[in-house]
């Protein structure tokens, strides 16, 4: 099915969710990840619902509710909430974070929490039948690729799912290779350009690794959302651009 592309909420914090739908829409993305933070607060559920319909006025598909609940210290309360505060936006998937530490620093417990968490928001998620999502990201125990897989199987929900973004210290081919092995499990890209720098580059600086990684994508006999994050000088303008890049290797 290939690759649909689209806008992380959380990329404009600054903006309303009606200027974020109306930046998403011009730039010609198909789908919005809504934050938990600013755009649709956990819980909200009227404000879930307005946002659900600003989107489909537009066009716009909802790939997820980008929660910032952490596996592992979460409870049952803030679980149901994200669920029913998902379910009002439409979203198909949750993403989570896996807990508050980093692989090299947990201990047994640490990851005995996580996975237990994680299983719980999966079960609860699933009677709505909507997936959760794992951020692929640094000071969590999804920091690496066989981390993450040791969670995915060990927790072996069918609604457990991760995301992949490049690390910002990581070359081409290794990101490659992380992309690959992540791949039976992947719902998810995050796309922008941080590298060789901790700076927010145009996406056309990554251009040698997002090629190949949209080309891998694409390979894929289901459809996988690739959305735009991070723009340097949090600039609509700059959104624009990134865009017509991404859909240009797309």
């Amino acid at each position: 099915m290939g690759v649909r592309t689209g806008l992380v909420s959380v990329t404009f914090r600054q903006l309303t969710a009606d200027e974020v739908v109306d930046v998403a829409a011009r730039a010609g993305l198909g789908t919005i990840e809504w934050g938990g933070d600013v755009h649709v607060p956990l819980g909200n559920l009227p404000v879930a619902r307005r946002v659900k319909a600003l989107s489909e006025e537009r066009g716009l598909a909802i790939a997820a509710y980008g929660s910032y609940l952490r596996a592992g210290s979460v409870d049952r309360e803030e679980m149901r909430s994200a669920v029913a505060t998902a379910a009002a936006l439409g979203a198909p998937r949750i993403r989570v974070w896996a807990g508050n530490v980093g692989t090299a620093q947990a201990g047994v417990g640490d990851r005995m929490a996580v996975t237990r968490g994680l299983a719980e928001l999966a079960e609860m998620a699933a009677g709505s039948d909507i997936e959760i999502a794992m951020e692929f990201h640094r000071n969590t125990l999804t920091d690496e690729v066989d981390s993450t897989i040791t969670l995915l199987l060990d927790v072996g929900a069918p609604n457990l799912k991760t995301y992949w973004q490049p690390p910002v210290d990581v070359g081409d081919a290794e990101c490659l290779g992380q992309l690959e092995a992540l791949m039976p499990w992947l719902s998810t890209v995050h796309v922008f350009s941080w590298w060789p720098s901790s700076t927010r580059l145009p996406l056309a600086a990554r251009e040698s690794l997002w090629r190949r990684v949209l080309e891998r994508l694409a390979a894929e006999p289901r459809e996988i959302n690739a959305l735009l994050e991070f723009v340097a000088d949090d600039s609509p303008e700059q959104l624009a651009k990134d865009a017509a890049d991404l859909h240009s290797w797309v």
